[in-house]
């Protein structure tokens, strides 16, 4: 007996060695005989590295640790606690949390154990198990368990932030199966995203909550187990985040080579404007430009000539996704399709391209520019199929017209765009309440029951809510286009803190937006789109689309079981929701415009979506010469 028992145990360990030589990528776990274990996992296909893998190759495992490093925040910030919907967390915050897997720069949303060792993944989907490190450690020395990674869940869900409830929806069940070995069941296997974003979590200490209230947006600084931890901060001015000497994680092979600062301090400032004349006294060391004018113009100072500060623009592959003017769909007269559509042609990007960007920008035509995912032509093959699901239903455009937003030849003179938005307002509405231009007034006739005319109605005022000023330049010649159109509109202009508030409220009629995409849209499409998070505060579907075919195609992209239909899927959705004018697209620009001073080194391979600022590191010669020359 005792000699059987010897020789399974020998035998045992061929089998392991062979399964070693044969997938040197996959980490052999105590995984159950339905289930896979491996170091890293990726929506589609295998991970890029092995199990045994060194470091990512855009970091440089030698890049120095030290060095002081200041950034800009605009606004104001009111809390550290960036998980609920209540205030306005301070930049930077996310650098204090751990995560169960973190992504990985260069592939299409993979990801690699951080706090988790192993993922355990059911062969039919239906779960997925977490084996946490044992070396995994909170700021205060406390290990990270299970019990927090179930805490974590349930808290985020039950009072933090709706995005996390939406979010995380379909888990049926989580459990501590052990100190260091955490499971979540889902409520079907259909969703491939699923086990990725759960391992996006924070993980929170739950003994630092049993003494703090996590509901308030509290300034009281939070326990966290990331790279850095916060070390000093004064309400709404500055706050810095101080490197963790001995982080528990630093020797790993995700964060090799990163996180090299020694200190980031973000100062806030006023507006954008306030901001660059600080950088170019020295104030802070780095920026990221958004606006064209202001990087054509306003960095031509004495250090960027003779090289103490680098402007330059580094190119990427992400997905650029939407900008756009936004319309609250909740307003009853942006119901109405036309007007949408009407609204569309008083925007003259050919022009505001020409004289106020440089002719920067690309016009954007699609919700999910710059990747494969964008719809273009007429629809096709397997898409063209997925759209006749769909019969009277969308916009007969979407099968006889592709989709091109408004154009001018430049010149400023919009006046055959001008006449077609006249044309569609003019078709709007009812047979007997159209929409026509009387006294200079965009006006409808008010009937009463037995269609006798007893007055007019004008169209109400639109307000377009801004959070910069920078947009004012833009937004004044759409203003001028709409009162030729008999409506009257205005701009407001106000701070962070009260433009978060008013979107979260949806108190606005037009915002500008940003939608980002990533590199396989999934769950967050629900969160962008869907009819149930239209009326939830704080809800991204910040246009408060409300469509049965947009809700359709989001549940096909969830649980779409090949890269093929997630393609398809999302393609038919781009153009459901072009063809519905929800917002009017904007602009878009596929490169990084990074400004700064010259004492920093980075990798010579850089993230291929990210500027990757984790990555880049204080280099001793340069910010000794730097010193000199000031």
């Amino acid at each position: 007996m005792i000699g059987s028992v010897s020789f399974i145990r020998r035998f045992g360990v061929i089998i392991c060695w062979v399964l070693m030589f044969l997938f040197p990528h996959t980490v052999l776990a105590e995984c159950g005989v339905d289930a896979t274990c491996s170091h890293g996992i990726a929506i589609y296909g295998e991970p890029k590295y092995p199990a045994d893998f060194d470091h990512f190759n855009y970091a440089n495992p030698d890049a120095p640790k030290g060095g002081d490093v200041k950034m800009a925040a605009i606004g104001t910030f009111d809390s550290l606690n960036a998980h609920i919907l209540k205030g306005v967390p301070a930049a930077g915050i996310d650098r204090i949390y751990d995560t169960l897997i973190v992504d990985s720069g260069d592939e299409s949303f993979t990801k690699y154990g951080l706090i988790a060792k192993t993922i355990e993944l059911a062969k039919d989907r239906s779960w997925v198990a977490f084996h946490l490190r044992e070396e995994a450690r909170f700021h205060d020395g406390t290990p990270i368990t299970a019990e927090d990674v179930v805490f974590s869940f349930n808290i985020l869900v039950e009072k933090g932030h709706p995005y996390y409830r939406s979010y995380y929806r379909e888990i049926s069940k989580v459990e501590a199966v052990n100190n260091h070995l955490v499971k979540f069941t889902f409520s079907n296997n259909t969703n491939r995203e699923l086990p990725l974003i759960l391992g996006q979590i924070p993980i929170l200490p739950k003994h630092f909550y049993d003494r703090h209230d996590f509901t308030k947006a509290s300034l009281d600084i939070p326990l966290g187990s990331g790279p850095y931890k916060i070390e000093a901060m004064e309400p709404g001015k500055w706050v810095r985040y101080k490197r963790v000497e001995d982080y528990w994680a630093k020797d790993l092979p995700v964060n090799k080579g990163r996180y090299n600062f020694d200190s980031i301090t973000y100062d806030y400032y006023r507006d954008a404007t306030v901001a660059v004349e600080a950088f170019k006294a020295g104030e802070y060391d780095l920026r990221q430009e958004n606006i064209s004018k202001v990087w054509a113009n306003s960095y031509d100072f004495p250090a960027v000539q003779d090289g103490r500060v680098i402007k330059e623009e580094i190119q990427h592959e992400r997905p650029t996704g939407m900008q756009a003017f936004v319309l609250n769909l909740r307003k009853p007269i942006f119901q109405d399709i036309k007007i949408r559509q009407a609204l569309s042609y008083v925007f003259d990007f050919e022009w505001t391209n020409k004289t106020l960007f440089y002719d920067a920008y690309t016009r954007t035509k699609s919700y999910f520019s710059n990747s494969e995912f964008a719809s273009s032509g007429l629809p096709e093959g397997r898409e063209l199929e997925i759209l006749k699901h769909y019969p009277r239903k969308v916009p007969k455009s979407v099968f006889t017209e592709v989709y091109e937003p408004p154009s001018t030849d430049g010149s400023g003179n919009i006046r055959a765009n001008l006449l077609k938005a006249k044309s569609l307002l003019e078709d709007a509405g009812s047979n007997w309440r159209r929409w026509q231009i009387r006294e200079g007034k965009l006006q409808r006739p008010i009937l009463e029951p037995t269609d006798q005319l007893i007055g007019w109605e004008e169209f109400p005022n639109i307000e377009f809510l801004l959070s910069s000023s920078s947009f004012e330049r833009v937004i004044g010649p759409m203003i001028r286009n709409l009162k030729k159109l008999g409506i009257t509109a205005h701009m407001r202009t106000v701070d962070a803190s009260q433009y978060i508030k008013r979107l979260e409220e949806f108190d606005f009629d037009i915002v500008v937006n940003v939608i980002p995409q990533s590199l396989n849209p999934g769950n967050e499409q629900e969160d962008y789109w869907h009819s149930s998070r239209a009326d939830i505060k704080g809800s991204r579907n910040i246009a408060g689309i409300k469509n049965p075919v947009v809700d359709d195609l989001v549940a096909h992209i969830v649980k779409a079981s090949s890269k093929e239909d997630l393609v398809a899927y999302t393609k038919a959705l781009d153009r459901v929701l072009l063809h519905n004018y929800y917002m009017i697209p904007q602009w878009h620009f596929q490169k990084h415009r990074v400004i700064y001073w010259n004492r920093f080194s980075r990798p010579e391979i850089h993230e291929k979506y990210l500027l990757g600022l984790d990555n880049w590191w204080v280099d001793p010669q340069k910010e000794k010469a730097l010193q000199k020359e000031k």
